[in-house]
């Protein structure tokens, strides 16, 4: 459920016409309506009411301050996996005692910076990297918490380019050799191990991943338990999906229960790191149509936004649903919208049945609000787009439009070209 309906001929956020705000902000532009986000949150929250845990949200879907800050109210916390995104959760006021940081290539400085923060624990990714953070923990005279990321080897049934926990994939340590890496990091002396976390793959529509891999992690937990290594938490990560076409995934109450029949025996706190779910379809992209262009064998919609602006559909060959923001007969045709990238590969839909629409007129790119700004780039040197969020009847510009000069600042043109 979300807050895009149309109201008298014309599609709103909210009580919002984006049509008023396209003439106030100009186009392309995200869209979120803070109502949904609200609303997704609870709906996560409610069935874990009386459940020790703690839900961090995945930062890589949105990483807007003012969407932080709304969740921050919420109690959730944050999953980062950069220094950046670090950054960003703290000053959205996340503290550091709700974040965790995941990610297979942390730097000494953002180590460093996760340390000084004192996080919640870091997800550990690799042996390397857990050399690194005993030595950055004992230069900074701490002990730092950690869990290892395991990999189970669970097929979670989603696009390739989002499976994370199988033995190809390059996130986390292959469950047979993780119990011997524990027992190293139980002889660190900057580390305290504090958590087992697992994350297989994102955009899933299924439940019985989620409980393979569970039951994979129980196992280890009873052995690391034999070996006299105790954990406080199960981080079982993210991943579970929306719809953006046909797809019915699970609601979050009938994920709940089946995550928390899995653990029932166990008396860990749980950590839960949702992205997606929150935030995918509490926004979209709003595109003016630029010109349309007769082919010999099809008919291009050429918009202002593209592939810079939203990448799934070039990445991932990922569907959107693409709407009029004016109500339209009833009549279509069938197009490709494409944006102005110089790119074969700059597309937001092929061969799609659309009514028809004509130049100046605006487009919403539905469920757009997940991976659609944080994927964003200035690819032939475009101005990222603004971001507005919509509360009832009013909105605000939470993040400007880039302007030109924006594109170059912190550049130079050294002396010996001059």
């Amino acid at each position: 459920m979300n807050d895009f309906v149309y109201k008298e001929g014309s599609l709103h956020c909210g009580d919002v016409d984006l049509e008023r705000i396209a003439s106030e902000v100009g186009t392309p532009f995200y869209c979120y309506s803070l109502p949904t986000v609200r609303r997704h949150v609870r709906a996560f929250e409610e069935p874990l009411k009386g459940i020790a845990h703690q839900t961090c949200f995945a930062m890589k879907a949105n990483a807007s301050q003012a969407l932080l800050k709304a969740m921050a109210d919420e109690g959730l916390g944050a999953d980062v996996v950069s220094g950046g995104e670090l950054y960003r959760a703290l000053k959205a006021g996340i503290p550091g005692s709700r974040i965790v940081y995941s990610g297979v290539g942390k730097t000494v400085a953002e180590i460093d910076a996760a340390i000084a923060a004192s996080i919640l624990m870091f997800n550990i990714e690799s042996i390397e990297e857990m050399e690194v953070i005993n030595q950055r923990a004992l230069a900074a005279g701490k002990r730092v918490p950690i869990a290892i990321r395991v990999n189970p080897d669970v097929d979670p049934k989603t696009h390739p380019y989002i499976s994370t926990g199988m033995k190809k994939n390059k996130f986390g340590i292959d469950i047979e050799n993780a119990i011997k890496q524990y027992e190293r990091a139980s002889q660190m002396a900057g580390l305290e191990i504090v958590g087992i976390d697992c994350h297989i793959g994102s955009q899933l529509t299924e439940i019985s991943p989620f409980v393979d891999a569970i039951e994979r992690l129980k196992l280890m937990i009873t052995r690391l338990s034999e070996l006299g290594i105790e954990l406080k938490y199960l981080d079982l990560g993210g991943g579970l999906g929306i719809t953006y076409s046909d797809e019915e995934p699970p609601l979050p109450g009938d994920y709940h229960k089946a995550i928390l029949d899995a653990v029932s025996d166990l008396k860990l706190k749980l950590i839960f790191e949702p992205g997606r779910v929150l935030v995918g379809n509490a926004g979209i992209l709003v595109t003016q149509v630029l010109y349309r262009k007769q082919a010999a064998s099809k008919t291009f919609i050429i918009v202002d936004a593209g592939m810079n602006d939203l990448a799934r559909p070039s990445l991932y060959d990922a569907y959107h649903d693409i709407r009029p923001v004016k109500v339209k007969p009833e009549t279509t045709e069938k197009v490709d919208v494409v944006g102005p990238i110089c790119e074969s590969s700059d597309f937001l839909a092929r061969d799609r049945d659309l009514p028809p629409v004509e130049p100046g007129e605006l487009l919403a790119v539905m469920s757009a609000g997940a991976y659609g700004y944080t994927m964003s780039s200035n690819y032939n040197s475009r101005p990222r787009v603004a971001e507005v969020l919509v509360d009832g009847d009013c909105f605000a510009v939470v993040n400007q439009r880039q302007t030109y000069a924006d594109l170059i600042a912190g550049e130079t043109i050294p002396d010996f070209l001059k």
